[in-house]
């Protein structure tokens, strides 16, 4: 099972939501929002950048940190959701490329006039 937001009101009667793991852990806790749109949109921004984020190390260059062991994720097989993704994700692609590298051979509004005389 994959993360999920849950949003919630704070004790001052703000909105927030929070990012919850498959584990069930809060790995992030959102800004305070005044109305529910507002926290849509965060999420819906969240979920836009969180994959293409730049990490920025900003702690200092002697710091020494314990080793970290990261498990590797069990190896499953893709749902049916993550295919239909992918496949919408390069067709989207595909078609973006498509539009800026070849234009348009013909018109198709000028050949349907065309053709109706």
């Amino acid at each position: 099972m994959a993360g999920k937001f849950e949003v919630f009101l704070d004790s001052q009667s703000k909105f927030r939501f929070r990012l919850v793991g498959a584990d069930g852990s809060v790995m992030a806790v959102s800004q305070a929002f005044n109305d529910k749109a507002a926290v849509v949109a965060g999420i819906a921004a969240v979920r836009e950048c969180a994959g293409t984020g730049l990490v920025t190390d900003l702690s200092p260059a002697g710091a020494l940190t314990p080793a970290v062991t990261v498990a590797a994720a069990p190896a499953t097989e893709p749902t049916l959701d993550d295919r239909a993704a992918a496949r919408l994700h390069a067709l989207a692609s595909a078609k973006v490329i498509r539009r800026h590298t070849a234009p348009a051979h013909w018109d198709w509004r000028r050949s349907r006039a065309e053709l109706a005389n």
